[in-house]
This record gives structure tokens, sequence and C-alpha cells, in this order.
């Protein structure tokens, strides 16, 4: 039998077990295709309500388990993506749409997630205070208790692992929602792993849905703290909610990520980092590069080099491993994609490549020019192989350009170092790349956005991850009880 074999989840949640869902079952769907490649289980309200109570009560004997414990069962996760990384690349090829070298890149991911996430438990656990009274005084770090994973479709393993992992390590309990177009890839193949390297039942718990279950999963008694990668839209009710309910939410949204092509800069390199930045997975990233700024004197050939590469990128089938473009998620997203290119070149932008819908649900790589902060194109997230490209005469002009945006997620920066790093220190964003594109993430460093694109890097890191899954402490010490006046 496969790692995956759909023998022990087909048509299942997992809550303390497989088991079906109340909330029925859901095909997996092949969206270059169309083709059903399983089902799973869907839950309901009640179900999520069941995993939280669950997960409270085996979370507690986890957090006190020996750290070298902990971290034993996620070093063996992290040997797990790597012995089965070839069927589950697979599966994220069929289900979410990618190329192959995309579905390597997550499955390498996840199990860098799981390697960093194992050394959390063996971190120092606080610090020793200064105190004016005659006592120790400490501040420690303790879990959180548990903990809501709710992911989207475009990287959903790396965007699920990077917050299940360290949550896990750090002494907590997990209730994972994947989004529903990529429930296998990145629900049950997560739920797979640790369910053999050894982790407790009730730890994690597989709850895929709709809305009504993300609500659940931010509603139920028990979850302390919400991680959310997802749309603004999206994001701004669960924090709401969060608010509301007085408990934490880390919020990594959307964005429309700045590329800043200094004078001088090396025109056929800087094409291809921006092909890159905007055609990686269709576009379909948080930190694609959503704005190309360029100086004018290379605007003309920048425009013609990139159109030149949106042309020639092949396109198909991912599953065929010659594509460099596959397909999008479905036929809604198909349809915004095309509707905000459209609308664009009738209010005047110029279409210097690509714009319409190939056979299925493949959209042809998109060079838009000659835009303007009317064109909604420019300024909302298009989630699509899309480049919109406007030109910039002074630096000044520039990081206002790249600042005049709702959104502060990645910037990039390409030409001269000196006068990118005095640019770095002007622009709202919650990461600067210079001389790369916009497109980046490693399991050690901290991931988030400023304004609309979310609360901060609050995940990422052994700083960022110790601060989003634990609770911190105030605990004092006395030789013999205190003297008191009454």
């Amino acid at each position: 039998m496969t790692f995956l074999g759909d023998s022990l989840w087909d048509a299942k949640i997992y809550s303390s077990g497989w088991k079906a869902g109340r909330g029925g079952t859901s095909a997996a769907v092949e969206p270059a295709t169309g083709d059903t490649l399983a089902s799973y289980g869907v839950a309901s309200r009640e179900d999520v309500l069941d995993a939280s109570r669950a997960a409270a009560a085996a979370q507690k004997e986890w957090a006190a388990r020996k750290p070298e414990e902990r971290a034993a069962v996620l070093r063996r996760a992290g040997a797990l993506w790597e012995e089965h990384a070839a069927e589950l690349d697979e599966w994220i090829v069929r289900e979410s749409g990618g190329i192959p070298a995309k579905a390597g890149l997550e499955t390498h991911t996840a199990a860098n997630e799981c390697h960093e996430a194992a050394a959390l438990p063996g971190l120092p656990a606080g610090e020793v205070l200064t105190t004016n009274e005659d006592r120790w005084s400490f501040a420690r770090r303790r879990p959180a208790g548990v903990v809501s994973v709710i992911s989207p479709f475009n990287f959903p393993l790396i965007l699920g692992i990077r917050a299940v992992a360290p949550a896990l390590a750090l002494g907590n309990a997990v209730l994972l929602k994947p989004d529903p177009r990529t429930t296998v890839c990145a629900g049950v193949s997560i739920m797979r792993v640790f369910e053999e390297a050894g982790l407790p039942a009730g730890l994690l718990s597989l709850l895929p849905g709709g809305a009504d279950v993300g609500a659940a999963l931010v509603e139920a008694p028990e979850v302390r703290v919400i991680a959310f990668t997802g749309s603004t839209a999206a994001g701004r009710k669960i924090g709401e909610s969060a608010a509301r309910l007085l408990k934490r939410a880390h919020l990594e949204l959307g964005g429309n990520s700045a590329m800043i092509v200094l004078p001088g800069a090396d025109l056929a390199k800087a094409a291809s980092a921006a092909a890159f930045g905007s055609f990686m997975h269709q576009g379909q990233i948080c930190m694609a590069t959503g704005r190309h700024l360029v100086h004018e004197d290379l605007y003309e050939d920048y425009v013609a080099a990139l159109a030149d590469k949106a042309r020639n990128l092949p396109m198909g089938d991912p599953k065929s491993g010659t594509v460099a473009i596959g397909p999008i998620i479905d036929e809604g997203q198909l349809q915004r994609i095309d509707g905000l290119v459209q609308s664009a070149v009738s209010a005047g932008a110029r279409l210097a490549a690509g714009g319409s819908v190939r056979d299925g649900l493949f959209y042809h790589p998109t060079v838009l020019a000659d835009l303007d902060d009317g064109h909604d194109a420019w300024s909302q997230e298009i989630f699509g192989p899309v480049a919109p490209v406007r030109s910039f005469s002074t630096l000044d002009e520039a990081v206002k350009m790249a600042n005049d945006s709702s959104y502060g997620l990645s910037v990039s920066i390409l030409g001269d170092v000196g006068e990118a790093m005095k640019l770095a220190d002007r622009l709202e964003s919650g990461k600067v790349h210079i001389n790369e594109q916009t497109v980046s993430d490693e399991a050690n460093s901290p991931f988030g956005g400023v304004k609309d694109s979310g609360n901060g890097g609050r995940i990422g890191g052994a700083a960022a991850n110790m601060e989003a899954f634990t609770e911190v402490q105030w605990l004092t010490m006395r030789p013999e009880i205190a003297p008191y006046p009454f």
C-alpha cells in the first residue's frame, strides 16, 4: 500500500482516528483535467467542537512530555516528508495544479519546517528577571493550548505545515482546516505524516469544510490561538471574531507586491526575475510580483523582454513535467483574472502579451503596460499570471508608488545595491529582497506583512514561533512564606 493510499482516509476526517464527518463527503478534483482524484470527509461544527475538547484533554499530557520526546516526533515527521516525497509531490501536482518543481519545493520545505520545529522544545523557555523583592523572578513560556490552523490552496502544504509543526513542537494541540480544493495534498498528507511519526491521538485533527467549519475553529471554547493564511476579506472576519472572544489571531493575508527596477539594472536578469515573480504557480502566490515599477530609461525594453518571456513559457498539464505554467485552481478564479485584465485593457492599458483563456482552466501569461492608479489590475491583488508594468523617473517617485498600496507583504529591488539599501529603509513592507524577486520563504525566517497584508511576522523562525504559540507566565519563588502586614 502506498503511503497516501486512500483505504484509511477515503471519505473520512481525522479526529482521534479516521471517521466519517458529519458534513458528508467531497471530491478532490484535478484542475488540469477536471478528473476526480479521491473523496474526503467533510466536518461539521459539531465535529470541530468534539475535536477541540479532545485536543484540550490530550494537550495537557503532551505539554508535560520531555522536550526530547516532542522533538523526536518532529524529527520523524521531517524524515517521512523526505522518504515519501515522490508520492506526495504527485498529489501536489495533480490536486493544486503546480508544476513538479513547485511540488518538490513544498515537500522539501515541509521537511525543513519539521526539522526546524524539532529544535524548539530545546530552546530556553523563558528568562530570569531582576526583582526588588527577596525572591527569584522568572518569565517562562508555556504552551498556548489548542491552536487552529486554517490554510489556503496556493502553496497548501507549506502554508499549513509552517504553523502545524512549531505549534505541536511547543506543546500545543492543533485543529487543521485545509482549503477544500487542496484537502488531500495539504490535509491528509500532514495527518498521515504525523500519524506515522507517532504523534499521540487527539493532538492533531483534520477538519475539512467551508466557512461554517472555519467559524467553529475560531469560536470553539478551547481554542486560544488561530493561525490563518488567506484573503484579506476572510482575515478581517477571523480577526474580528478572535478579538471579540479575546483570542490571538496570526493573520497572513493578501499582497500586491512591487518590484522596483533601478536605472542601470541588468535587463535580461531583471526580466527573468520578473517573469518568475509574476508567473510562478500561475501567479497564485500572496508574494507574487503584482506591480512592476521600472525606471523610464529601461521601461520599453523591459516591457518587451518580459512580454517575450510570457509568450514563450510552455503551458499545460503539470504532470507532464514539461511545462512552466499549469492551470488556475478553479473557474471562479479564472474569470476574476480575465475580468481584471479585460477591464484594464478597456480602460487604456496596453496588452503586451497574453490576455486570453486557453481551453479549460489555463490562462496565458499576461503583460500589461501603461497602467495608472485607477486600474484595478494595478491596485488589486490579481492572484493570476499577470504582470502590470509602470515607469518612474525618480527614486522618490518609485518609493511613493511602491508604498501607495493597501498591502505591504513583499518588495523587490533590482539594481545598484547602494541605492537599493537606501530605498529599503523607506519601504512599508514585511519583507524586502534586494536583487531577488518578491517570492521567498525559509523555515527559519519570520514571515508576515503589514497594512492589509496581515498583522506582522508572526510565524517562522524561533523567535516568531515562540511568540506565536506560547504564552508568557510570571513565576516568583521565595525560600519561605513572605511576611505580610495583615
